[in-house]
């Protein structure tokens, strides 16, 4: 649920991977006031770290320890998460899983408790965090899990008219894409995706398109017959419930202007099939959303850049675009939330 009140939005703002760009994007959005307008902003990561990165960065700001009933200042607040191990940057260390898990247990207990109005992630590294033992698909399928939350939509979006594009499934192997797909599944995921294309962003009634799974989408049973038993009778069952929906699509032909020009948002049925065109569109400036949960929470639209993080250099010159977008489309719907609850 959104902070209410009057007072300015808290945003927590996890910094990612430390041998990665994560803290270094998220230094810069600090270090830029009218990025962060209208929001207080909470970094949480190891401060010693950050402040490594700052004097790299070459960066002038004034990192503190956060305390919830400090007003504004010049200062930038830090919840303070401590490193298993010194970072390297460049470099992954899975003795550091753990420092990332908990930056991100530490920013949803924050919204969860209501004391933050949204968190926002800077990117973390998928492999390194599962070669320390932890079973982790990514950020959507771990909030999921911590908030008990039974099911949850990945959506990224960008653009100008915005192009914004769900998925039925995340990060899964394409193998398993056609098992994991079910009547059941689908039919929730249209309905939190039209909920909270409603909720959220206030489109009263959303127009999605969906797309097959096959190419040409089957192809009347003869390439898949899952747009057949599967796709087509959800689509159809929710249309009869007042859902504006149109498909299953053949994906290689959706993402056209004629069609998403009479569309609020695309379901794609798997990680890429609707991301890479997205991302075309859209890359540095992208935001990725979670969908159903009890709580905001944006992202950025890409990874853990370990080489840019490597180079100080590099670094410096590195675009903050896509989390910045994360951050003033977390206000924007946090404001939007508080209002909206009044």
């Amino acid at each position: 649920m959104p902070v209410t009140g009057k007072a300015a939005p808290l945003i927590a703002v996890t910094t990612g991977e430390p041998a990665g760009i994560g803290p270094d994007l998220s230094l810069m959005l600090a270090a830029r006031p009218a990025a962060r307008r209208g929001a207080r902003l909470l970094l949480v990561g190891d401060r010693d770290m950050l402040a490594r990165r700052t004097a790299r960065l070459g960066l002038k700001l004034h990192l503190r320890e956060f305390a919830a009933d400090r007003p504004n200042s010049t200062g930038i607040d830090v919840l303070h998460v401590p490193l298993a191990h010194p970072e390297r940057p460049g470099t992954l260390d899975k003795r550091n899983a753990s420092y990332v898990l908990a930056t991100l247990d530490a920013a949803l207990a924050r919204c969860v408790a209501h004391q933050c109005a949204a968190m926002v992630t800077a990117p973390v590294h998928k492999g390194v965090i599962n070669d320390a033992g932890y079973a982790f698909t990514g950020h959507t399928e771990y909030l999921a899990d911590k908030t008990h939350t039974p099911r949850v939509v990945m959506m990224l979006l960008g653009g100008t008219p915005p192009l914004r594009v769900a998925l039925a499934t995340t990060h899964l192997a394409l193998s398993a894409v056609p098992r994991a797909l079910n009547r059941e599944m689908l039919r929730d995921t249209l309905k939190i995706l039209a909920r909270d294309l409603k909720g959220k962003f206030g489109i009263a009634r959303p127009r999605i398109l969906v797309a097959g799974l096959n190419p040409h989408a089957g192809e009347s049973g003869h390439l898949g017959r899952e747009e057949i038993e599967l796709i087509a009778p959800v689509v159809d069952e929710l249309k009869k419930r007042g859902m504006r929906l149109t498909g299953p699509l053949p994906a290689d032909t959706l993402f056209t202007p004629r069609l998403l020009a009479n569309a609020d948002a695309v379901l794609a049925m798997y990680h890429d099939q609707g991301l890479p065109v997205l991302k075309y569109a859209t890359f540095g400036a992208g935001i990725n959303i979670t969908l159903g949960l009890p709580l905001i929470r944006t992202s950025v639209d890409h990874g853990t850049a370990l080489d840019l993080a490597a180079s100080a250099a590099k670094a410096r010159g590195a675009d903050a675009g896509s989390l910045i977008a994360a951050f003033r489309l977390a206000v924007q719907l946090s404001i939007g939330g508080r209002r909206a609850a009044r």
